[in-house]
């Protein structure tokens, strides 16, 4: 069950985040063999801002983001990025125009170094992605590069350590810092602190405020205390549908919000 709760540290929305959409979805809809597990969502995700997709179990949430994120394709219904339709467009596309996901899978690779591991994706966007066969020394430029993204998520003095070797928190960290070598405007979270004890959901979060500034945010998201410390804005899912859509402030004082996370919360005890 995922807690509404009042928050003494509430994040107050920038100015932008009513702004300029950078994504947008109109009309969504994904139908599983007749089960409509999306049925028409519209949602502007505000150039600049963190924007939240939240609901109560079985909400659509996580079908709704695998739309966005263009890991399912839609049933009906269409999906801008920067008023590009790119709702028949592979993941892999949509990466090269800067709409990147992470967190979804574990994206590291255990018997690399952290070092490597970021220089893989910038050996890819240099275009030198098969070049595995060149002697270290003609892809040292990239090194710099690489250490400069490990100092993003803190883990540049780290960076000569195997993948392997890291809790689980700072292989989130170095997920993060690989897709960050990807350059996104759009940045998709899924989940983030998901498996997390509570030091890391804390350095987690504090990471993905820092990594924000200068780029967009839109993440799914259990845990309420995160949402309502970095947020700006929340859109809220109920049955495959958007129920309400506000600062966290508003959707947690609305009382049909209130009333669909009592409801799942009355199935989990009788269930």
């Amino acid at each position: 069950m995922i807690a509404l709760q009042k928050s003494s540290h509430t994040h107050t929305p920038r100015k932008n985040a009513a702004g300029t959409p950078i994504l947008r979805a109109h009309k969504l809809g994904k139908n599983f063999s007749g089960f409509a597990a999306v049925e028409s969502v519209d949602l502007n995700v505000a150039e600049g801002s963190i924007h939240a997709l939240v609901g109560p179990n079985g909400a659509g949430k996580t079908t709704c983001f695998n739309l966005l994120s263009k890991f399912l394709e839609p049933s009906s219904g269409e999906i801008f990025f920067r008023d590009r339709n790119i709702t028949r467009m592979r993941p892999a596309d949509v990466a090269r125009l800067g709409m990147v996901r992470s967190f979804q899978i574990s994206a590291t690779f255990p018997h690399m170094t952290l070092q490597e591991n970021v220089r893989v994706v910038l050996q890819r966007a240099a275009g030198l992605a098969h070049q595995f066969w060149m002697p270290a020394r003609a892809l040292a430029r990239l090194d710099d590069e690489a250490l400069r993204f490990l100092d993003m998520v803190g883990l540049s003095e780290q960076a000569g350590q195997l993948a392997s070797s890291l809790p689980y928190g700072h292989k989130r960290a170095l997920e993060l810092a690989t897709t960050l070598a990807m350059e996104p405007q759009l940045l998709l979270l899924d989940e983030p602190t998901q498996g997390l004890g509570h030091e890391d959901v804390e350095q987690v979060t504090e990471l993905i405020r820092r990594v924000a500034k200068g780029r967009t945010v839109l993440m799914v998201e259990h845990n309420m205390s995160v949402i309502s410390k970095i947020c700006d804005r929340v859109t809220v899912m109920q049955r495959g549908q958007v129920l309400a859509e506000g600062s966290y402030d508003e959707v947690s004082r609305n009382p049909e919000v209130i009333a669909a996370y009592m409801g799942d919360a009355e199935e989990e005890m009788h269930g």
